[in-house]
């Protein structure tokens, strides 16, 4: 994408305070979805065998809902270690994409602010900067408040849950197990403008939904960002070369 810049674009540069405190508006609502998920993941745990210390721990040190999600449904005993460690591997290679997607649009950062940063980086966090790019540049000052505000409350969704796990019950009978996908939904949606853009999420979706269904977790993520690259690689060269495409 073809950095404009602010003059041409009309954009005000913003102080640091107001990066801020855009940061925070924006995370808010994300991070109140974020401990009803910690919550659904304590109550798992717990219902798994893991103490009221492990569950906490996992989330504390590994911070990776999808991963830690997937690695409680593998949870029996003995403990697969390498269907685990192969599983959430699979899930998180995702921030490698991420990663790579972010990466020019941090030139306001520098070395240290760009490794702290992705050493933090989450989905809502990746969804929302994206679309914070879409009309400003990204800043360390928008950046961390949406890495600091998510910790927080999925450590605690986690606590409660591992408390009131078994007076939840089945989290799949209200859909509270389909609240993290709903998440990601709305945040991807909410910057999905361009026909690129809209090419790779159908595509990734539904590759990602189909091979679910035929080989299940976790080789459903990585055919789903295949899928995604190769639909926005040809929808970009469709663009490049308008003749050749339909």
């Amino acid at each position: 994408m073809k950095e404009i810049p602010l003059e041409e674009e009309g954009v005000v540069p913003a102080t640091a305070q107001a990066e801020w405190l855009d940061g925070l508006i924006a995370i808010a609502p994300v991070a109140a979805i974020v401990m009803p998920v910690g919550v659904l993941f304590g109550a798992v745990s717990t219902a798994k065998g893991l103490t009221v210390l492990e569950a906490s721990l996992m989330s504390m040190l590994v911070f990776a809902g999808g991963a830690q999600i997937a690695a409680v449904d593998l949870w029996v005993a003995p403990v697969p270690i390498a269907a685990i460690v192969l599983s959430t591997f699979l899930i998180n290679a995702r921030h490698i994409l991420m990663g790579v997607s972010l990466a020019p649009k941090t030139q306001a950062f520098t070395s240290r602010q760009r490794i702290a940063a992705f050493f933090f980086l989450t989905d809502e966090a990746w969804a929302l900067s994206e679309r914070r790019a879409l009309h400003r540049p990204l800043t360390p000052a928008f950046w961390f408040p949406l890495a600091l505000m998510v910790p927080a409350p999925w450590i605690a969704g986690t606590l409660i849950g591992t408390q009131l796990g078994n007076c939840l019950g089945d989290p799949g009978a209200i859909g509270a197990d389909f609240a993290f996908t709903a998440l990601l939904i709305w945040l991807i949606a909410s910057f999905t403008t361009s026909r690129l853009a809209l090419a790779a999420v159908v595509a990734s979706s539904m590759t990602a939904a189909l091979a679910h269904c035929a080989v299940g977790a976790p080789w459903h993520v990585v055919a789903g960002a295949i899928a995604g690259i190769a639909a926005a690689y040809a929808s970009a060269g469709c663009e490049g070369t308008p003749r050749t495409c339909p």
